[in-house]
């Protein structure tokens, strides 16, 4: 891995896939058939692009059964425990609707209301991950959310991974589909005779669905357009260099166009720090992937101080931050702009991937500068409330009478003078 030394600013970001045009001009082609011709719209490309020719769009519960039985009863026990982590950690997020009351009768405040319907979208084949379906499940389900209808593309002989019908069934969903790609976010979107549409989409897929909810959001809302993975540690002289080249792997092994970076004020462990990360690439199962993303996206930047240091993370605005120093809890004011924070040794990454609570599910690109990762937030509206007295309004109605007609909004203006005044007085 290349060690530089600060002397510029230092970004993450990198333009998003945008997709071709004929990746574009597919996608739009895709959802247009799906509102028109429904479920057999479905059927035909499930065929074309899994290769499964599917007489039920529907999950059963003999397959749901199935699934137990192929599954290890040992991690079905883990997903259950990290299931309720997670809700436990997402119950604190919740917020509850209030009314404030002032001296002249006026009562404002805040509905806050849980949407109908959400739809989940789990990416299928090597990419089948049970804990994005925790994730994306139960902020939903804390948030009040009485529907959720899960999509994922099924393998060609029609089966779905066990592990992903496991986890959606611990949580309670039982509105699966095999359908995935384009065509399933065109059938959360609009509705098919099968697939009743949705008020929101989330979850991860390829550029397909990622186009796919771009051309769809209006129609319903989407989480994110989310990019590669990225992982930033700050370290001091005190980390362990074997376990940094780990952490940074394991993003690294995700995707080509992951991003693991070290910005550390130890020259001897940015040494350190790349022959483990050679090391550890050797014997790597995904080591092509893990490599390619090392060699692209991935570098060592040593600093003079930790402020600077702090400097240049909060530049990066990484999707992970780990911190691994000497005295990890007294920087964290000094943290502006990563989507999860991990302090000290022993909060690997893949702690708050799968287990401890948090969601997995964060701003990618550079955008923690201004979001947030999946929260129970995401699956809420709020409503302003408004009940005026009739002492409040008489006392105000001059000044919003008049702010209406600076604007040049005479119905405005009467609109509220009419509770003062006779038929035929304006």
């Amino acid at each position: 891995m290349n060690i530089k030394r600060i002397e510029e600013s230092v970004s993450l970001r990198r333009s998003l896939d945008q997709g071709t045009e004929e990746q574009r001009k597919a996608v739009l082609e895709i959802i247009d058939e799906v509102r028109i011709k429904g479920d057999m719209a479905l059927l035909s490309y499930t065929e074309k692009w899994d290769g499964a020719r599917l007489d039920s769009l529907r999950v059963t519960k003999e397959e749901i059964i199935q699934a137990y039985d192929a599954f290890p009863t040992s991690i079905n026990v883990v997903i259950q425990e990290a299931a309720e982590n997670i809700r436990e950690y997402h119950e604190k997020q919740v917020k509850q609707s209030w009314l404030s009351t002032k001296e002249d009768g006026t009562i404002l405040g805040q509905k806050v209301t849980a949407l109908d319907a959400v739809g989940v979208y789990v990416p299928g084949g090597k990419a089948a991950y049970p804990s994005s379906v925790l994730m994306n499940v139960i902020p939903a389900q804390v948030a009040g959310v009485e529907r959720i209808a899960m999509v994922t593309p099924p393998a060609a002989d029609g089966s779905v991974p066990a592990g992903v019908l496991v986890a959606a069934d611990i949580l309670g969903v039982d509105e699966i589909y095999k359908v995935g790609g384009a065509q399933a976010v065109a059938a959360l979107a609009y509705g098919t005779e099968t697939i009743r549409p949705v008020d929101k989409i989330v979850g991860p897929g390829n550029i397909f669905v990622a186009l796919a909810k771009k051309e769809v959001y209006g129609v319903v809302d989407i989480d994110s357009i989310a990019g590669p993975s990225e992982i930033v540690v700050l370290a001091d002289e005190t980390a362990n260099a074997h376990e940094v080249a780990a952490d940074m792997l394991s993003q690294a092994e995700h995707d080509e166009r992951a991003s693991c970076v070290l910005v550390t004020t130890c020259g001897e462990l940015a040494e350190r720090v790349a022959l483990e990360v050679e090391k550890q690439l050797s014997d790597l199962p995904r080591e092509d992937i893990a490599r390619a993303s090392i060699n692209e996206f991935g570098a060592i930047y040593v600093t003079e101080s930790m402020e600077e240091a702090l400097r240049v993370v909060n530049e990066l605005a990484p999707e992970h931050l780990e911190v691994m120093t000497k005295e990890p809890m007294n920087l964290l004011p000094f943290i502006k702009h990563a989507g999860a924070i991990f302090l000290g040794r022993y909060s690997s990454e893949p702690v708050g991937d799968y287990f401890a609570g948090p969601n997995h599910v964060l701003p990618t690109n550079g955008t923690a500068r201004f979001s947030s990762g999946l929260s129970v937030d995401e699956f809420v509206k709020k409503s302003s409330i408004i009940m005026y007295s009739q002492q409040a309004l008489e006392d105000n109605v001059d000044k919003i009478a008049a702010f209406a007609r600076l604007e040049g909004l005479e119905a405005h203006a009467r609109a509220v003078e009419a509770r003062f005044k006779k038929r035929g007085e304006f």
